[in-house]
């Protein structure tokens, strides 16, 4: 883990050589603490989705303060770490950026009704854009949302299925707003790789039957 995490230091230094790397460091040892002893359902301790999430944002060139607060983005939710101890320990701005991740994250496709679902699913991403306030909380739950989308295959078939429905109607349209075409690119394949698996099939083979394919 900590091979990786040296990585993430040395990939964000490439777009911000004076960035502070303490910062990302101090943030890296209290996720990791925060998060000991928790397994995902891929069997990884669980501070490997924080690091993928810190590198998606890397890769995107963002600063010291956003990587710090996206190692720590789910430390509201999933551990017993508090808003205060979070100002207490990183300052103001990433504990509103934390906070603010674990808020839109309790925002699902599951409060839209059946009727009018597309009318419906807008005034939630306006919503989720509202509680954001700012870009960086949009762009560190898109850099998680990937995540669980490529680790997505160990969650049981109707989450998986509520995810990706949600990631089409929600993320989706959102990363296409922000420019972010291969992120969109990205959970689009995901999603209908998951929901459509048979059509899946079909497009990523040219329309060659796959059962027939190699007779």
């Amino acid at each position: 883990m900590r091979t990786e995490f040296a990585k993430l230091v040395k990939l964000v230094k490439k777009t911000h050589p004076k960035g502070d790397s303490d910062l990302i460091r101090r943030a890296y040892r209290v996720a990791d603490k925060a998060h000991q002893g928790q397994i995902r359902l891929s069997g990884e301790p669980y501070i490997t989705h924080c690091l993928a999430v810190a590198f998606n944002l890397a890769r995107l060139g963002m600063d010291a303060k956003t990587i710090s607060a996206s190692l720590l983005h789910d430390v509201l939710e999933d551990t017993s770490m508090s808003h205060e101890d979070l100002v207490a320990e990183f300052g103001e701005d990433i504990a509103a950026l934390v906070d603010g991740v674990t808020k839109i994250g309790t925002l699902h496709l599951a409060d839209i009704t059946p009727t009018r679902e597309q009318k419906q699913a807008e005034n939630l991403r306006k919503m989720l854009v509202a509680t954001a306030k700012d870009v960086r909380i949009i762009l560190i739950k898109l850099a998680d949302r990937l995540h669980n989308l490529r680790t997505i295959e160990f969650l049981s078939k109707e989450k998986i299925e509520r995810i990706c429905q949600e990631s089409l109607d929600i993320y989706v349209p959102m990363a296409n707003r922000l420019g972010l075409s291969h992120w969109q690119w990205e959970m689009e394949d995901h999603a209908f790789h998951h929901l459509h698996p048979e059509e899946y099939k079909k497009i990523a083979f040219g329309g060659v039957d796959v059962d027939r394919r190699d007779t």
